[in-house]
C-alpha cells in the first residue's frame, strides 16, 4: 500500500500497535464496516491517538467481530500549531455532540464540559459518567472521519466557579459575548487559546463578571447573535484561518 488517502477508511483502536501484527477491532467497527460495505482485502488505516497511522488490511468482517492487518506506520501529524481549548458549557443533547463533533474537525486540542448557571442540562452521578463516554466517542468518530490521529482530551465536567480558578498558562483568554466592542481582527496573534462560550441561555450577569475578573477577555462575533453550538465552531474557524493552519 502507497501512501494511504484520507477516503479510505480509518478506524480508532485503543491499544498498542505495530507493523505486522494482526489486531481485533473494537465492537462499533463492526457496525462502520457493514455501513460502509467493507469485507476482508479492503485497505483501512488505523490509528490509536498517540500520533501517526497505520495502512492495514481487513482479515476478517463478520457482524461482531472485525480484524485487521497491520501492514507499515506513517509518521502523520494533522494536528494544527493553534492549541485550542473549548470550554463549551453544557447544551442540550445534540447541540453538545455537534458543538463537540466540529470542533474536534477544526482541530481543538482540549474540551472542558462547563456546568453554569443557566445550562439547561444537568448531570451527576452515573448519568454524568454515560454522558462523558458518549462524547469521547463523538470525538473518536470525528477523528476517524477527519484524519487526525490525536483524539482532544476531555476534561471532567467542570463548574464554571471552578474552572476560573484554574490556571490557564499563558493562553489567551477569550469569552464570545455579542454585546463586546472587540473582535478577532484586533487581537494579537496567539499560539495558544482559551475560548469560553456560553449555554442556550448565555451567562448570568455575575458569571460574566467572574469571568472577565479571571482575565477572560468578551469579544464579539459579528453584528449577529449566534447560538451556542454555532458561535465556537464560527470563532475557532475564524481563529484557525488568523493564527493557525487555514
Amino acid at each position: 500500500m502507497k501512501g494511504v488517502a484520507l477516503s479510505v477508511p480509518r478506524f480508532f483502536a485503543a491499544m498498542k500497535l505495530s507493523s505486522e501484527t494482526e489486531i481485533e477491532l473494537p465492537e462499533r467497527a463492526a457496525r462502520h464496516c457493514a455501513v460502509l460495505r467493507l469485507h476482508r482485502g479492503n485497505e483501512v488505516v488505523v490509528f490509536n491517538g498517540e500520533g501517526g497511522e497505520f495502512s492495514a488490511e481487513l482479515t476478517r468482517v463478520s457482524r461482531d467481530e472485525v480484524r485487521v492487518r497491520l501492514i507499515s506506520r506513517q509518521d502523520v501529524e494533522r494536528e494544527s500549531p493553534l492549541v485550542i481549548t473549548l470550554a463549551q458549557c453544557l447544551s442540550s443533547a445534540d447541540r453538545m455532540d455537534i458543538t463537540l463533533q466540529k470542533a474536534t474537525e477544526l482541530g481543538v486540542s482540549r474540551i472542558v464540559p462547563v456546568a453554569s448557571e443557566r445550562s439547561v442540562v444537568k448531570l451527576s452521578g452515573e448519568r454524568k459518567i454515560r454522558r462523558l463516554e458518549h462524547w469521547r466517542n463523538v470525538l473518536i468518530a470525528a477523528c476517524e472521519q477527519c484524519g487526525r490521529n490525536r483524539v482532544p482530551e476531555i476534561a471532567e465536567i467542570t463548574h464554571l466557579a471552578d474552572f476560573l480558578a484554574a490556571p490557564c498558562g499563558e493562553s489567551a483568554r477569550l469569552l464570545l459575548a455579542p454585546d463586546a466592542s472587540r473582535h478577532l481582527k484586533s487581537l494579537q496573534p496567539a499560539h495558544a487559546v482559551t475560548l469560553l462560550v456560553g449555554p442556550e441561555g448565555g451567562f448570568a450577569p455575575q458569571e460574566r463578571g467572574q469571568a472577565e475578573a479571571s482575565g477572560f477577555v468578551p469579544i464579539r462575533f459579528g453584528p449577529r447573535v449566534l447560538r451556542t453550538e454555532t458561535a465556537p465552531l464560527a470563532a475557532i474557524a475564524a481563529m484557525q484561518a488568523l493564527w493557525g493552519d487555514c
